[in-house]
């Protein structure tokens, strides 16, 4: 995907966000969450990622259910964003719409770790 179409893409998905990146971008914009940045539907190399936290090197994905058919691609994206130096953690639609307070604790306990 050429770089223009992606960040058209990207803006795209921002415009069309699910119930699922809906309610977990609530308490991460705007500085909310924990005083920290975060961004959506970032562009990174050749993916976009749901979330990131670019001053702690954080990269939050939400996976709907296509993403149980494509674990090899995921493991290919994370591997990828490892070597960029971020780590990523995932949660699946159904954790952040029914226990969006695990999962902020999760990526609070993620902005701890070395």
């Amino acid at each position: 995907m050429r770089e223009q179409q992606k960040l058209t893409f990207a803006k795209s998905l921002r415009t069309n966000m699910t119930d699922a990146e809906k309610k977990l971008w609530y308490h991460l914009r705007a500085n909310r969450f924990q005083g920290l940045k975060f961004v959506r539907q970032k562009p990174m190399g050749p993916y976009i990622v749901d979330f990131c936290c670019c001053s702690k090197k954080l990269v939050i994905e939400l996976d709907g259910g296509q993403h149980g058919q494509q674990v090899e691609y995921d493991a290919r994206r994370t591997d990828y964003l490892n070597g960029l130096g971020y780590r990523v953690i995932r949660f699946s639609d159904t954790e952040a719409l029914k226990n969006i307070t695990s999962v902020l604790e999760q990526i609070a306990l993620s902005l701890t770790l070395p």
